[in-house]
């Protein structure tokens, strides 16, 4: 008597594949996310590695230049810069809690935070924009002098850093509030989170280099 042909199937086949799922929990195509993860990873290091450099690069020029003539007239710094401060390490912090809400399966929570973080971001940029309207409106432009050149190249490269990873951040976002976050969008989210937290730390070394070298 012959075997039932699912029977067959599954021992030559072996059992069928799960189901992938849509939204939240899958959403992920199939294949080897451990591969994928790395390749994304080791992206994220070489960017973060051409980033570190530009910024060296900067304050080498800076330091040199400090040192060369009498001409370097300290650029003021707006009080609204320790604002900005504030506003820019609380959204890591807000970051940071959104991750751990998803790996607790809070999805609410999840959203609420990313989107506070988020829009953090987009206050610090606007800020940032504030103290150079600031400058602007002091007669202080990029041309001034050598203290005011670096200052405006210096936090306008900061800015342009800091908005790649506002357009990551909006991209989750939008990710998340239509149920689209599977296992390869959690690589995507880790990266922006350890991006966004190098570029907090990168603000901070500038504040530093203004206030103690400026």
């Amino acid at each position: 008597m012959g075997m039932p042909a699912s029977v067959t199937h599954g021992a030559l086949h072996g059992p069928p594949p799960p189901p992938i799922e849509h939204g939240w929990g899958g959403g992920g195509s199939p294949g080897p996310r451990g591969s994928s993860r790395r390749t994304a990873f080791a992206g994220l290091f070489v960017l973060l590695a051409a980033t570190a450099m530009v910024f060296a690069a900067f304050t080498t020029a800076f330091v040199m230049r400090r040192g060369l003539s009498d001409d370097w007239a300290g650029t003021p710094r707006p009080p609204i810069l320790w604002v900005n401060t504030v506003v820019l390490l609380i959204s890591s912090i807000v970051l940071d809690r959104s991750r751990h809400a998803l790996k607790a399966g809070d999805r609410s929570r999840f959203n609420v935070w990313w989107t506070t973080a988020t829009a953090l971001g987009i206050v610090f940029l606007l800020g940032q924009a504030f103290v150079w309207r600031q400058l602007w409106g002091r007669g202080i432009y990029m041309a001034t002098n050598p203290s005011s050149s670096f200052f405006f190249m210096l936090t306008a490269a900061h800015a342009f850093h800091l908005l790649g990873g506002v357009a990551a951040l909006l991209y989750v976002d939008v990710q998340a509030l239509r149920l689209r976050l599977g296992p390869a969008k959690r690589t995507t989210i880790d990266v922006t989170a350890i991006y966004w937290h190098f570029l907090d730390g990168v603000w901070l070394y500038l504040m530093a280099l203004f206030y103690f070298w400026g």
